[in-house]
């Protein structure tokens, strides 16, 4: 008697491939990740922690500098934020201060973006004798400690007359290695060689394939290198402090002449205050512009 062979139905099928994912792990096509209640609460925690020292930044700054030396110290804000901010403001010119802090950093973010920018799609996309060992070059540079540059920086400087302006903050810090290494890394992956390629094909020249072409595709890459160097310069206190002087100060350097006195006698809270107002134009800044770079980085990173 010959034996029958039986099709399985739609639903053995299923049941039986072992490829399959069953119970807990069956997902739907479409479906996403979604976050669970563990997920949130160590996010919350993060953020807690991430926005602590801010916190305490203004406690300290809106309490007496008597408070602020108390141990354990206070963990509620006072009502002495104003008087603090008027303190901070005789005894540092903090309005030049934040000037010349956002000139300087302007300039510099601008200038570094742009010859970045300009160098990274040359090492990027041009092909010149000596490209890979002039990049090498360029990297090799940023394992020098800027210490050693100081003592020959600051003879120029002198000699030039500089010394107190802003020019010589500026001028040093047009360009950095580590962004002509962004750049280049960047515009390797998202910028086509055939694109630069249709483009001369169609009689545009080198500016106007980098103003039409490269600028366009390194949109997120420049602004997220402006804005980390935007954050950098703002921040930096060690060349500011021996280039300038306390007649035209960055805010660093304002930051330096706060509290008075010397050893217990430092007011803590005055000086909690002017980090405070120096911290508040970033804030500022990356509220406003946050979201763009996030943004422009996720349009950047999807390939159609």
């Amino acid at each position: 008697m010959a034996a029958t062979l039986s099709t399985p139905s739609p639903r053995e099928a299923k049941s039986a491939d072992p490829a399959r994912p069953r119970g807990l792990f069956r997902r739907k096509a479409g479906d996403h990740d979604k976050a669970g209640p563990v997920t949130y609460v160590l996010l919350g925690i993060a953020a807690l922690v991430s926005l602590f020292p801010l916190y305490w930044t203004f406690v300290a700054a809106s309490n007496t500098g008597e408070r602020v030396a108390l141990s354990p110290p206070p963990m509620v804000p006072g009502g002495e934020l104003w008087n603090n901010i008027s303190t901070a403001w005789d005894q540092a010119d903090m309005g030049l201060a934040l000037l010349n802090s956002t000139i300087v950093a302007g300039c510099v973010a601008l200038s570094t973006v742009l010859f970045s920018t300009l160098a990274g799609f040359a090492f990027a996309k041009l092909r010149f004798r000596g490209r890979n060992a002039l990049l090498t070059l360029v990297v090799a540079t940023m394992t020098i400690p800027p210490q050693l540059s100081v003592i020959p920086l600051y003879r120029i400087v002198t000699k030039l007359e500089w010394s107190g302006h802003l020019q010589s903050v500026i001028l040093p810090s047009l360009v950095a290695a580590f962004g002509v290494f962004f750049m280049r890394q960047f515009l390797s992956e998202a910028l086509p060689f055939e694109l630069v390629e249709a483009a001369r094909v169609d009689g545009a020249n080198s500016l106007r394939i980098i103003w039409h072409v490269v600028f366009p595709i390194a949109r997120p890459a420049m602004a997220v290198l402006g804005m980390l160097v935007f954050v950098q310069s703002w921040n930096d206190f060690f060349w500011p402090f021996v280039a300038l002087n306390a007649q035209n100060p960055t805010v660093q350097v304002a930051l330096s002449g706060l509290g008075g006195g010397s050893g217990h006698d430092i007011n803590q809270a005055v000086i909690m205050t002017g980090a405070l107002v120096g911290t508040l134009p970033l804030l500022l800044i990356f509220a406003v512009l946050g979201k763009h770079i996030v943004g422009g980085i996720t349009s950047g990173a999807v390939k159609s």
